[in-house]
């Protein structure tokens, strides 16, 4: 049960006699009005395309390589999406070992520190992902519609 549920006895010298509170329980404090309101339940299409044992591009990558277009270097992406360093290397790593032609290319650092950024194979790569996701959830709406409804609100 959250804390803010429950019904705290609180002793009236620790809660403030001083100020005119009165001793025994407080009642219960309300959820803040953001749980109270309904919100549509979050849906999200996780496609992922697997070559052997190997994720070859999910929802992850494209989440990295819009990061990596943003910020401009794989540190600067990898901070954005609170991952290490060496995680976000060797996803990109795997993800252009298992592409005919890189999404990415890197620069050796140097007086500009270096940098990341996307191949025309790697902008395909993130555009056609969305793409994909938009249209499935489009030809989806009416059953993910159904579903929504048998979920508690």
């Amino acid at each position: 049960m959250a804390e803010s549920a429950k019904t705290q006895s609180v002793p009236a010298k620790k809660a403030g006699a001083k100020a005119g509170i009165k001793t025994g329980t407080q009642t219960p404090t309300p959820a803040p009005a953001s749980s109270r309101t309904k919100t549509r339940p979050e849906v999200r299409f996780r496609m992922r395309i697997r070559k052997g044992d190997t994720v070859a591009l999910g929802p992850g990558k494209v989440e990295l390589l819009e990061a990596v277009r943003e910020h401009g270097s794989i540190s600067a992406a990898a901070r954005s999406l609170d991952m290490s360093y060496r995680r976000a290397w060797l996803l990109i790593d795997e993800l252009n070992q298992s592409l005919k032609s890189p999404a990415t290319v890197s620069e050796q650092g140097g007086q500009s520190g270096g940098g990341c950024v996307l191949t025309p194979v790697g902008e395909s790569i993130v555009r056609l992902y969305r793409d994909v996701e938009a249209q499935a959830e489009a030809a989806c709406a009416k059953q993910i519609d159904e579903l929504i409804r048998l979920i508690r609100a």
